[in-house]
């Protein structure tokens, strides 16, 4: 199994730092996040009673544009990692942009870009005045458009759609020889599955869920692919989870109980919790990271929120533990299908700065043994 890096929103030198990590551990590729907030409380993170990390970054909600900081590590890319986007969102940004912002990277890199795509989150839209009705419908439609653009060979496009017509459309960027940056899909629901059956290089889900339902969507996704007369096995299973390593089970414990940390679980799906024989505390039927917007939520409230999430919620939703566990749990990902993660590190998120910044080394130790899976 390929265990991967993803940065958290950081600060150029800490992204920078976040790469260096990557290429010493030697993993296959180094992927940014694409928001303009936070999916966690800010009433949290920004307060260091609660993330040690805020004595670092004492703005969660800062993050970086994505395509810029690529372009930037890709100056830099040594290690020639390949390098991705975890992922961007067909509601605020125009497919077109997307299509040459990946198309460039991918020339940048000599071939190295992926582009992580995927319907997008309440949140990064809604706020900005981007309307967040059938965001479905909208990615579905994206995907023919960037698909159109990159297969249209310098001739002029017209396409209908609803969302986004092409008249007189024209895209002279060239692929990189012959190749186009694979297309990676974050699909969690049935006509997401179908989409990326049809469109994807890579089945990329984010949100909490289990192996066993992984292996049910990816068969999904690959029963959508053979539908669409493309081979299933070409598919990429692929994903992306949040990680926390401990050097041992006492300090894993108490970084759970670390409100930044058990904020976390806020997005996860109601369906989640009723595993757990719970509720999420956002009501029946949340859908978690797609809806969530925290970055209104006052000090009080997410505390509210975060006190009645069961610890055993919150840890199903990482992938935590020793390296030792770290491995096994990954392992189960693996036997239901999973080929290749992306890991992103929370653990600068619990309270204790100085453990925060030691969970660095178990995790270090982590993506050593999982080259191994």
């Amino acid at each position: 199994m390929d265990p991967i890096v993803a940065a958290r929103p950081t600060v150029d030198f800490l992204t920078k730092a976040n790469y260096a990590a990557a290429a010493a551990a030697r993993v296959d590729s180094f992927w940014v996040p694409d928001h303009l907030n936070s999916l966690f409380p800010r009433s949290l993170w920004n307060n260091p009673k609660y993330c040690g990390g805020a004595a670092l970054l004492p703005r969660g909600d800062a993050y970086l544009e994505p395509w810029t900081m690529l372009g930037n590590i890709a100056a830099r890319n040594r290690a020639r990692l390949r390098l991705g986007i975890g992922v961007t969102d067909t509601g605020r940004r125009n497919p077109a942009v997307t299509a040459q912002a990946a198309a460039t990277l991918h020339l940048l890199t000599r071939g190295r870009a992926i582009l992580g795509i995927g319907s997008g989150e309440r949140e990064g839209n809604e706020p900005y005045g981007v309307e967040w009705s059938k965001p479905v419908a909208r990615f579905e439609e994206a995907m023919a458009t960037i698909r159109a653009l990159w297969n249209s060979k310098g001739e002029l496009v017209n396409r209908d759609s609803s969302f986004f017509p092409l008249r007189n459309a024209l895209f002279e960027l060239p692929p990189y020889k012959g190749t186009w940056p694979q297309i990676w899909i974050a699909a969690h629901g049935p006509r997401m599955l179908r989409a990326a059956g049809r469109y994807a290089d890579g089945f990329y889900p984010a949100f909490p869920h289990t192996p066993q339902e992984y292996a049910q969507r990816l068969e999904a996704v690959r029963t959508a692919a053979s539908d669409a007369g493309r081979d299933p096995m070409s598919i990429k299973p692929a994903l992306w989870l949040m990680t926390l390593a401990a050097r041992n089970n006492d300090d894993l414990d108490e970084a759970l109980e670390s409100e930044v940390i058990r904020a976390a679980a806020l997005n996860a799906p109601d369906h989640f919790y009723a595993r757990h024989g719970a509720q999420h505390p956002l009501g029946i039927g949340f859908t978690g990271a797609q809806d969530i917007l925290p970055q209104d939520m006052d000090e009080q409230t997410a505390l509210s929120h975060v006190k009645v999430i069961p610890t055993e919620v919150v840890r199903d939703c990482l992938l935590c533990g020793t390296p030792e566990e770290i491995v096994d749990r990954a392992a189960q990902w693996r036997d239901c299908g999973v080929e290749y993660v992306v890991l992103a590190n929370v653990g600068p998120l619990q309270r204790s700065l100085r453990k925060g910044a030691a969970s660095m080394l178990p995790l270090m130790q982590a993506l050593r043994r999982l080259r191994k899976l």
